[in-house]
């Protein structure tokens, strides 16, 4: 109903008259803000008639802040990098690659299909289809699971997924209006035209259009959204600030006693090939002290949420080798995990951008009959400290149990002690369409470290939509 009325027009773009605020009540779109009709909970697939799925390994470039060493690269080569890392981790001939599938967010006008480019770069066989995926902060989340599905039906053995973000190189574009003149201007003919093009362009013309990180229906950042869901969930400054902390000490740790330099594959640039080996976002000296003097970034008056308890613009890429289970076997591979299952949400824009972890964990777990209590490891997306603990808090209460997920009590209380241990998103950086192949690796390797059983990753993205995958460990 949106898109069919406002077909063509940029709506978060408006101004004046023609804001959506000053629609006639009669003739504005029909943006669902109250609770949707509870929906049965899919079964489970059976697992009896499909392939199993393992994982083998994954890996990753070091994720740097946005604008600092990545600055002169494109997305497809940092793809490359991470292909490559995981080819040469796991000894795989490329030969046997059915299909490279990556998640991508900021597209780069000149690699669409970010996925092949970066494929063939990292020496991938042409005769290996590849395709890009997009779910926001999911879009990872998204190929991986795209890539299971194709295993378990039968149409592949090997598939390398994961994605890539790159927001220094974020395309800008020229307003509307200049645009216009330029695609015009494509049709001159004679000197007369061209002179007359050129007397029309103004000084304005030139000024180019901010990129801003904003949810397209609502027009709000998502920054201003999650301020409002902390503010419901009565979660605090100090303890967002804490978990904050708590996401860097942990990462910094993590990182000295080599856990994610397992992770890491090394990025050498020209032109005196220097080598980058570690996430440049991680703050091992953060004290709550430090960061409780920062100012709100987005409600600067009410807000609670800042440049430290947010994550940060990132660029990075990850990758994970999956397979089927008799693929694994016959070339001698050990696998780590085994994907057991999982689900992707949605919510309403409006109220619950930020809640996909709640409700995606209470299907998975409720479908596959499986505890939270049961979870060994637990591994969730960092988009915010305020959009972690609301969703925890979330999942602890019988009252959002009853009104929202279809349960008689909460889906139960995560204990901390299993949760994000190696840090996450908002110490180890937030690269849009690589994130989730980053936390699938984590939570299969901190499974095969610790020794757990059953391994649960989750992720909220834009669009209101949210992720859960459940791991067992292998053997």
């Amino acid at each position: 109903m949106f898109l069919e009325t406002f077909k063509g027009w940029d709506v978060g773009k408006l101004e004046g008259s023609d804001r959506v605020d000053n629609i006639p009540t009669s003739k504005r779109p029909n943006i669902q803000t109250s609770k949707r009709p509870n929906a049965q909970t899919p079964k489970p697939p059976n697992l009896q008639t499909m392939h199993k799925v393992v994982i083998i390994d994954g890996c990753r470039t070091p994720f740097l802040r946005s604008g600092t060493d990545y600055m002169d690269l494109m997305s497809y080569q940092l793809g490359a990098f991470a292909i490559k890392g995981l080819l040469t981790k796991t000894g795989l001939d490329p030969e046997l690659v059915d299909k490279v599938i990556m998640g991508n967010v900021i597209s780069n006008i000149q690699t669409p299909n970010v996925a092949r480019e970066a494929a063939l770069t990292a020496g991938i066989p042409s005769k290996a289809p590849c395709h890009t995926v997009s779910q926001a902060c999911i879009s990872a989340n998204r190929a991986i699971a795209d890539g299971c599905l194709e295993i378990m039906a039968g149409q592949a053995d090997i598939i390398i997924a994961g994605g890539v973000d790159h927001t220094s190189d974020t395309p800008i574009q020229f307003p509307r209006k200049m645009r216009k003149k330029l695609f015009q201007a494509q049709r001159l003919k004679t000197v007369g035209d061209n002179l007359k093009f050129l007397t029309s362009l103004r000084p304005t013309d030139f000024v180019p259009e901010r990129p801003q990180v904003a949810e397209y229906t609502t027009n709000r950042v998502m920054g201003e959204d999650c301020d409002i869901m902390a503010a419901r969930f009565q979660v605090s400054r100090e303890e967002q600030d804490a978990f904050a902390v708590r996401s860097h000490q942990l990462a910094d740790k993590a990182f000295e006693e080599g856990h994610l330099k397992e992770e890491i594959t090394e990025v050498s640039l020209p032109p005196k090939f220097r080598s980058i080996q570690k996430d440049n976002g991680i703050r091992g000296d953060s004290t709550v002290e430090k960061v409780s003097k920062l100012r709100p970034a987005f409600d600067k008056k009410f807000g609670t949420l800042t440049a430290a308890n947010s994550s940060f613009l990132t660029d990075g890429a990850a990758a994970v080798l999956i397979m089927s289970e008799a693929k694994a076997k016959e070339l001698g591979f050990t696998p780590k995990a085994e994907v057991v299952d999982f689900v992707f949400t949605g919510q309403s824009l409006e109220q619950e951008l930020l809640l996909g972890p709640a409700y995606a964990v209470s299907r998975l777990l409720k479908r596959q009959k499986v505890e939270l209590k049961d979870i060994d490891v637990l591994e969730f997306h960092e988009a915010f400290a305020g959009q972690i603990l609301s969703n925890l808090k979330a999942l602890a209460s019988d009252e959002f149990a009853q009104q929202n997920l279809e349960r008689d009590k909460a889906v139960g209380a995560v204990d901390m002690d299993k949760f994000n241990l190696w840090g996450g998103s908002l110490s180890i950086g937030h690269p849009f369409g690589a994130t989730g192949a980053r936390i699938v690796t984590t939570t299969a390797n901190r499974l095969k470290k610790e020794g757990g059983t059953y391994g649960l990753l989750a992720a909220c993205a834009a669009g209101a939509h949210g992720h859960a995958m459940l791991l067992k460990r292998w053997g």
